[in-house]
């Protein structure tokens, strides 16, 4: 176990370890989990209420102390202390049961702080919207440094419980803008504002959201549409591939995460078989695919494995994976691997004690993954490495 180990539990333990990935100060991490400890032992769905409650404490904290440094004109002191209470406020509202009181209202302070937080700091990162039906799907898009004309670009799609801002303070997009390589942080369907603000449930088929996003992004005069790489995050180890195989114009793909068949982890985990990764699990996923029960859920997830997907794949493709992750099996990077028999290139990296990235994704140590990441998506797409 690599994780920060604080809590009893794993879930809380994950939660608590993608915060710190994320920018959170650990005498603030402290602050808000030891009133907890004794809440975590009646296991991962109890408590979840006074875990937002203190976790919010500290992000209320933290706005109020930026308003002051705003106050006084010092915009690049107030931007970090937005930003971590942005990441808070989201913290305790992804551990959140579905219809829990207060949930949308800490949602949108988690929106909100960031812009602000990001625009005081100085970052070059932008909200936008693509246009999906009669709804639009958000994403954060940071552009490329250092290079002069159309630059190379890549998606980055979310997993099962995470979101765009989540996607951007894992630090790959800054990797990537350092390496001449553009990024463009998504709220599918199914994932953060697209499900929280507009009700798009997720669906199998990615790539009816995918082939839009490619050809949004692939418009903008600041991109080269031939050098669009796509990847994705947990959940979004079966997302990307799946776009990628059935989008032909992408370039070049990395999961961060195998998810081969997340419909086998489901049956997996009604036998408790593997960690979940937020509290109130079934009833999540029941929200995220907009099902009415668990029959509903299990048919409208069942088609959600790579198996006849990963062979469509005729571009370069790296898939990585933790050694010990304990929520998604070692044997789906294999599984997802052994069938890019069509790629040119196709490499496997899976993150030992050696280096550390151990757990899933890189919970205990997300540097070596997003560098790693980062430079597979320089060599294949014609960034730089130095």
């Amino acid at each position: 176990m690599a994780m920060f180990d604080y809590f009893p539990n794993y879930v809380w333990n994950l939660s608590v370890s993608i915060a710190m990935a994320s920018g959170a100060e650990l005498g603030e991490i402290m602050d808000m989990c030891q009133p907890l400890l004794a809440k975590a032992e009646a296991g991962e769905d109890a408590g979840t209420a006074e875990f937002m409650r203190e976790w919010m404490k500290v992000a209320d904290k933290l706005v109020e102390l930026a308003a002051e440094d705003e106050a006084k004109g010092r915009l690049l002191s107030a931007g970090p202390k937005l930003q971590r209470a942005a990441l808070y406020y989201l913290t305790a509202e992804r551990m959140q049961a579905h219809g829990s009181e207060n949930r949308i209202e800490t949602f949108k302070k988690g929106l909100s702080n960031f812009l602000k937080g990001t625009q005081f700091s100085g970052e070059t990162v932008t909200r936008m919207e693509i246009p999906y039906g009669d709804k639009v799907i958000p994403v954060l898009y940071t552009p490329a440094i250092g290079v002069e004309g159309p630059a190379p670009a890549v998606v980055y799609l979310n997993g099962l419980d995470s979101n765009k801002e989540l996607l951007y303070w894992s630090r790959l997009p800054q990797e990537l803008a350092k390496r001449g390589i553009a990024s463009l942080c998504v709220d599918q369907p199914g994932t953060g504002e697209s499900l929280r603000l507009q009700g798009m449930p997720a669906i199998p088929t990615s790539e009816d959201w995918g082939t839009p996003v490619y050809e949004w992004l692939a418009a903008r005069d600041d991109v080269d549409a031939d050098r669009i790489g796509i990847t994705g995050i947990s959940l979004g180890g079966y997302y990307a591939p799946r776009v990628c195989a059935n989008e032909p114009r992408f370039a070049s793909g990395a999961v961060w995460g195998a998810n081969h068949n997340w419909a086998e982890v489901q049956q997996k985990r009604l036998k408790r078989e593997g960690e979940n990764p937020v509290p109130h699990y079934w009833q999540h996923v029941h929200w995220v695919f907009g099902a009415k029960d668990m029959e509903d859920f299990h048919a409208k997830s069942k088609d959600m494995h790579l198996n006849g997907q990963m062979e469509k794949i005729k571009v370069p493709f790296l898939v990585t994976h933790g050694e010990f992750d304990r929520q998604i099996s070692l044997d789906y990077a294999h599984q997802s691997y052994d069938q890019l028999v069509n790629s040119p290139r196709r490499e496997l990296k899976v993150f030992t004690p050696r280096e550390g990235g151990v757990e899933h994704v890189g919970a205990d140590n997300m540097s070596f993954g997003r560098g790693y990441i980062a430079d597979w998506f320089a060599e294949t797409l014609g960034g730089r490495l130095s």
